[in-house]
């Protein structure tokens, strides 16, 4: 069983070191069962060293000239060659025991894709509050958060990937098809919550909680013009890090 671990990064020399050294840890977890592992960071355009960074932290580096989380997962994906895609993001520290739980469910051969909980960095009381409501949500609808998500490399590409259309909510939009074929094969869609992923609460410091209340008003009552827009889901594109 080949493991293929991919990274979108955009601007990301602050952590990409630091990540990137968290994922390598934990990857004993498959090393142990005798499952050859890489690791795919996928340059999205970036303007700093992140690329440089990688590689020399041992991470084979592509690149996807257009700044869209779901055009660089889907680079780093047609460039691996595993057959199990792991996707985590750039600012997220996944656990060797959150790896192991993941070889678990792919040796069950029931489990066609997955992901997990998460939980914030640092003390953040409201975007604790909105992470406890997000797993909740994403363990009853198994809905896949998109900074750690494992999927059969076969399946991701037959329901086509990510969509390049959206912007935000391209994890949704994935799962929903991933649900869809999991059903027709009689497999199932896994949320793991014994061992969140740590990620990084930046955004709870970098935009102010008007700016992501204004967002997630306009994304209910204009959910795909939203999502297919550029300029309206700036915070993940306009480079604050």
């Amino acid at each position: 069983m080949n493991i293929s671990i991919i990274i979108p990064a955009f601007n990301e020399e602050r952590l990409i070191t630091d990540t990137l050294r968290q994922v390598q840890a934990g990857l004993t977890a498959f090393s142990r069962r005798g499952w050859p592992t890489e690791i795919i960071v996928c340059d999205n355009n970036s303007t700093d060293r992140t690329a440089e960074l990688s590689r020399a932290a041992g991470a084979r580096v592509v690149f996807e000239p257009v700044n869209q989380i779901a055009r660089a997962r889907n680079c780093g994906a047609a460039a691996a060659a595993g057959d199990w895609l792991v996707f985590i993001d750039a600012d997220s520290h996944p656990s060797a025991e959150l790896f192991a739980e993941v070889a678990d469910q792919i040796e069950t051969g029931r489990c066609l894709a997955g992901g997990c909980t998460v939980r914030l960095e640092g003390h953040y009381p409201v975007g604790s509050l909105i992470t406890r409501l997000w797993n909740a949500i994403s363990r009853a609808g198994r809905l896949l958060a998109g900074s750690f998500i494992f999927c059969d490399a076969a399946a991701f590409r037959e329901v086509g990937g990510f969509s390049p259309e959206l912007f935000a909510g391209e994890e949704i939009d994935l799962s929903q098809r991933l649900k869809r074929l999991a059903r027709a094969r009689k497999q199932r869609i896994v949320i793991l919550h014994r061992h969140p992923l740590l990620t990084s609460a930046r955004k709870m410091h970098l935009y102010t909680p008007g700016e992501h209340l204004r967002f997630v008003i306009k994304a209910v009552l204009a959910h795909k013009r939203i999502l297919t827009s550029l300029d309206a889901c700036h915070t993940w594109y306009d480079g604050r890090r």
